[in-house]
């Protein structure tokens, strides 16, 4: 059995300094390390439970099949800060028919990133009887 410690979700982006601005800026990622030296550093941001890791440049962006599912406590909170930051919402808050709450919003490079919302009633939190 592999025993995972911890983990990351590694990106190349196409503009690091655009990236870094956006996940640490824009989005207000905390940072957790920094290494390396210049434009094409590697940053990593806490995500939860996780990592994000921008190092490395790309020529193209990540394949479409890449996605960043953030859980966050306020979805609407988010996405009003969001958007006072400047950060584009692809689709605002939506209670979905599974009960979660959800926002997307793209990075730079075009990664989809859902918020999430996962209401206090949702089976995920709440098991009756338990």
């Amino acid at each position: 059995m592999v025993h995972v410690l911890s983990g990351r979700i590694l990106l190349r982006p196409t503009d690091p300094e655009r990236s870094r601005a956006f996940y640490g800026e824009q989005l207000g990622l905390a940072v957790y390390r920094e290494f390396g030296t210049g434009p094409d550093r590697g940053t990593v941001y806490f995500l939860g439970g996780g990592h994000l890791e921008l190092s490395g440049r790309s020529e193209s962006p990540p394949s479409p099949a890449v996605r960043l599912w953030l859980q966050v406590e306020d979805v609407c909170a988010a996405h009003d800060e969001l958007r006072a930051r400047g950060v584009e919402i692809v689709r605002p808050p939506v209670r979905e028919p599974w009960g979660l709450v959800e926002m997307w919003i793209a990075d730079p490079d075009g990664v989809p990133i859902v918020l999430v919302e996962v209401p206090a009633d949702h089976p995920i939190r709440y098991r009756p009887g338990i």
